[in-house]
């Protein structure tokens, strides 16, 4: 990796930022992007809450696509989920501040493979997410 590659990488993402509705209306805010890595973080909101008073698990589902999104995409190649898993492990709750590191375990030509992990303000982590990505022969920016 070269600063190159990593200022490529906060380019797209910014770009692609610029562009999410869904993320912003998350309240995420992104702490660091390089070339296939992104961390970035949100805090719970009251109507992120389900039915048992604890946070929806769609809420970390979709802070963890959010940073899968952001490590897979970012050499500007467009990547789409291909298949993605989440392991949930403790409860979130109103309040918490959540961040998510997203790293990429294989970047290959068609497909990616990455680990996220999404812990809690405490340092706890509270769920894992597994994403596959399918790469296509287009550019964001």
């Amino acid at each position: 990796m070269s600063d190159t590659n990593d200022e490529l990488a906060k380019k797209v993402v910014s770009h692609m930022m610029d562009h999410d509705g869904f993320s912003k209306w998350l309240g995420i805010t992104v702490m660091n992007i390089r070339e296939g890595y992104s961390k970035i973080g949100m805090t719970v909101r009251p109507e992120m809450i389900n039915g048992f008073g604890i946070v929806h698990g769609g809420i970390a589902f979709s802070l963890a696509d959010s940073a899968f999104a952001f490590a897979c995409n970012n050499r500007n190649v467009l990547s789409v989920a291909l298949d993605t898993s989440i392991n949930f492990i403790k409860p979130v709750h109103v309040g918490d501040s959540l961040m998510a590191e997203a790293k990429e375990i294989h970047n290959g030509k068609s497909t990616g493979l990455y680990h996220i992990s999404i812990r809690n303000q405490k340092g706890h982590e509270v769920a894992l997410f597994k994403g596959t990505c399918f790469r296509t022969n287009k550019s964001l920016i």
